[in-house]
């Protein structure tokens, strides 16, 4: 991630400056030290009546065609859950009732720094799976024969939620 040179407060150019304990970015004009906090992200597993996963195959990058779980960024004034819930939507045209929160995590972003990830799981659902937003496809898969998955974080959820 590139570092920020500018305080989004007021444009003038930051600095260096030890401050809480670590080094961090600093405003002097605003006299305040500029923090990089973790971009928020959600995303889901998804069981239909035969047990089977639902996976999504990215259409942009990064990681451009592989299979994940859908999901997507947070945006402002929603939850965790509603950010789910609508990338379900987006990305598959289904609409569902969260069940329970399979867990959360972080990982390490060439473009965002951190991303924080929490993960639900969704057992009731309604509509019919069609690919939409940034989904080439939309697929469901055995436990026992899921394709490559893009990413750490949701390899680790479908672990944790199949306990393994």
């Amino acid at each position: 991630m590139e570092q920020k040179l500018f305080c989004h407060f007021c444009g003038h150019t930051l600095t260096d400056r030890y401050w809480e304990g670590r080094t961090r970015r600093f405003c002097e004009r605003c006299d305040r030290p500029i923090y990089e906090n973790p971009v928020p992200a959600a995303c889901l597993i998804l069981l239909d009546e035969a047990d089977r996963l639902l996976l999504v195959r990215r259409s942009i990058e990064p990681k451009l065609g592989w299979w994940c779980l859908p999901g997507g960024f947070m945006e402002m004034g929603e939850t965790p859950e509603q950010t789910a819930l609508r990338e379900l939507k987006e990305e598959t045209g289904l609409e569902g009732h969260i069940d329970h929160i399979v867990g959360a995590a972080s990982n390490a972003s060439r473009l965002y720094g951190t991303v924080a990830l929490f993960c639900y799981c969704v057992r009731k659902y309604s509509g019919d799976p069609v690919a939409g937003d940034d989904a080439a496809a939309v697929h469901f898969f055995h436990r026992g024969r899921l394709p490559e998955i893009a990413f750490e974080s949701h390899i680790k959820f479908i672990n944790a939620f199949y306990g393994r």
